[in-house]
């Protein structure tokens, strides 16, 4: 029995001492930051009419809604134009920077602040991406985010040797912690959505697909109809959505299905995000779907960074073969070699994910393991 608890406590603390899908989270930073930054960018043209103090949504009743809700947002400080093109372009390039990987945590809780504003500013241009984001970003703080995918200056770098090591001892936790915790968030999303499909009774007798895709809003002309007057592809399209929300926990559960269930999730929202015109929504879940990709990302990364070296090389020099030989590589290259392949061995094997799913009752841990 003894040796029994300490493999098990050997398991747990072999899993909390390294940083699991950290591709991944980077990579939901990136695109999330991509997102809010498209948001602001998408608008610009009409922002004074959108979001401005004189625009279409009045600035008095929007601070008294704001109230009200008890809840907050930087437009209702002052009701002056310079106030909201300072809040406004402020927050434009805060989505830049994280998108870009400048500013670290504190530029991403800027980002997240400057996000919650704008979004309660104007509620009728949100299409549900925005729920998902006011909650993952908070988790992403706890993760090692800005690893890859990021343009650090190294101020990290300089100020880590003088943070106590007790803390410094916690950063793994932490950021286990918070993919888990963003794991658990996207299955639920899953679970309730597709239990709430399953007590409809379109969804139950296969027309719902065909009912969706009429609604002027969420159609795109000269493709929607093609899917909507062909009845398997309605019937299909109807069950196969039910089925793959409900069982997407499941699979994502099994390291050898927890790739297959996040590319064909992904695939998913790229289909809403066509079809149905809600990509805010569709990009937002698939910056989430990307941490459960990270040791296959980390695999396809490793392998094509020799072609990238050789094109690298190429531009450099010109053609190969010419005779000349062949320079070492630079630091720059270098660097692009080690940023390429993945953290750890570990990070791209299962074999720990057993163990360690054992000490979760509901699996927690083992959805937010990196798959092959």
């Amino acid at each position: 029995m003894n040796a029994a608890v300490r493999k098990l406590v050997d398991a747990v603390d072999g899993a909390s001492a390294r940083h699991i899908s950290v591709l991944g989270v980077s990579g939901t930073r990136l695109l999330l930051g991509f997102v809010g930054f498209m948001y602001y960018a998408s608008q610009y043209g009409d922002r004074r009419y959108l979001f401005g103090p004189e625009g279409v949504f009045p600035w008095g009743e929007f601070t008294s809604k704001v109230q009200e809700a008890g809840t907050f947002s930087l437009y209702t400080a002052s009701s002056s134009g310079v106030w909201f093109e300072l809040v406004f372009h402020t927050g434009m390039l805060a989505a830049l920077a994280v998108t870009l990987g400048l500013g670290g945590r504190l530029g991403l809780a800027v980002h997240w602040v400057f996000l919650w504003s704008i979004y309660q500013r104007q509620p009728v241009l949100l299409d549900g991406g925005d729920n998902l984001a006011y909650l993952v970003i908070p988790m992403l703080l706890l993760t090692r985010c800005y690893d890859r995918f990021a343009m650090s200056g190294g101020l990290a770098k300089k100020i880590a040797p003088r943070v106590p090591s007790v803390l410094r001892s916690l950063s793994a936790p932490l950021h286990n912690l918070g993919v888990v915790a963003i794991a658990l968030q996207i299955c639920l999303v899953y679970v309730v959505s597709g239990l709430y499909k399953v007590q409809g009774k379109m969804w139950q007798d296969g027309t719902a697909l065909f009912y969706v895709l009429r609604v002027s809003e969420f159609s795109l002309p000269g493709v929607s109809n093609l899917v909507y007057e062909n009845d398997m592809l309605v019937f299909l399209g109807t069950y196969s959505t039910t089925i793959f929300l409900v069982y997407f926990p499941l699979g994502v559960l099994v390291p050898q299905l927890r790739p297959w269930a996040a590319v064909a999730s992904i695939g998913f929202h790229v289909s809403i995000g066509v079809l149905m015109g809600l990509t805010g929504f569709a990009l937002t879940m698939v910056a989430c779907d990307l941490i459960f990709l990270s040791g296959a990302l980390g695999v396809a990364m490793a392998r094509t960074a020799p072609v990238l070296r050789r094109v690298q090389s190429y531009g450099r020099r010109g053609r190969p073969g010419r005779g000349r030989p062949e320079k070492r590589p630079d630091a720059a290259t270098a660097a692009v070699r080690t940023e390429n392949v993945p953290e750890s061995e570990d990070q791209l094997s299962t074999a720990s994910t057993a163990s360690t799913a054992s000490t979760a009752p509901t699996g927690e841990v083992a959805a937010a393991e990196p798959s092959r």
